[in-house]
């Protein structure tokens, strides 16, 4: 059986806009070369897109973040 990639497999529900503009963000970033946390961190609060809280990205929350769009949180 020949494998194939779906990179969508897990997804339950389409992505929410926020999801969206987090990844458009995050690879905009990775684009430039950054891909140190506190690199990202900093790109992603100058690029102007918050958490749902409307604080500054912090390591911290950025990680918890993106273990809870993983489902992991």
């Amino acid at each position: 059986m020949p494998l194939q990639l779906r990179p969508v497999q897990s997804r339950t529900a389409p992505p929410t806009s926020y999801e969206n503009a987090l990844a458009d963000e995050l690879e905009a970033v990775y684009g430039r070369g950054v891909h140190d946390l506190p690199g990202v961190v900093s790109a992603l609060n100058a690029g102007g897109l918050r958490p749902a809280d409307g604080s500054d990205w912090t390591e911290e929350t950025f990680a918890a973040e993106l273990a809870r769009l993983a489902g992991e949180a």
